[in-house]
């Protein structure tokens, strides 16, 4: 299989086109439409949006976002990490090594990742090495959340 190549996607109004188009096929509470019309600048380079192209076409995206430490309630102890919202890929990409590729992607700032694991996904995650979020004082806001943790880098007892 060729390698996927994960670009950055600048926030423009192509983009914003783009992400038009996977209306047609993503679920609508995935869109990013919302926030990329939030903060839309001509091709600003902080871009949080990250996406794979299959010929000219957007398949894949995500959005993903460091988060300093002080803000942690995932880690413990507190840390810097990622936040990794909105993976999709259009359907009939899925199955395809593309949403691989993105967590591979986000993988390789080696920097620990949590996600919110949306219904039936969560044997994705397992697969991408990530595990459930057990220990959540204080935090209940509907969420499911999966971590990742970098080689050398691992969970310590939150009890």
């Amino acid at each position: 299989m060729e390698k996927l190549i994960v670009k950055k996607l600048l926030i423009n109004y192509k983009t914003l086109e783009d992400f038009e188009n996977f209306l047609e096929y993503g679920a609508a509470e995935l869109s990013m439409k919302e926030d990329l019309e939030g903060s839309i600048v001509e091709n600003d380079s902080e871009s949080p949006f990250y996406g794979i192209y299959f010929g000219d076409k957007l398949v894949a995206r995500m959005s993903l976002y460091q988060i300093e430490a002080k803000y942690d309630r995932y880690f413990e102890p507190a840390q810097n990490y990622l936040e990794l919202w909105k993976l999709e890929v259009l359907e009939p990409y899925q199955g395809k090594g593309y949403g691989q590729a993105l967590v591979d992607f986000a993988k390789s700032f080696n920097l620990p990742i949590k996600t919110n694991a949306r219904r039936r996904s969560n044997d994705f995650w397992s697969k991408m090495g990530f595990e459930p979020v057990t220990y959540q004082p204080e935090r209940d806001r509907g969420e499911n959340p999966y971590v990742w943790y970098p080689e050398g880098v691992s969970e310590q007892s939150a009890e």
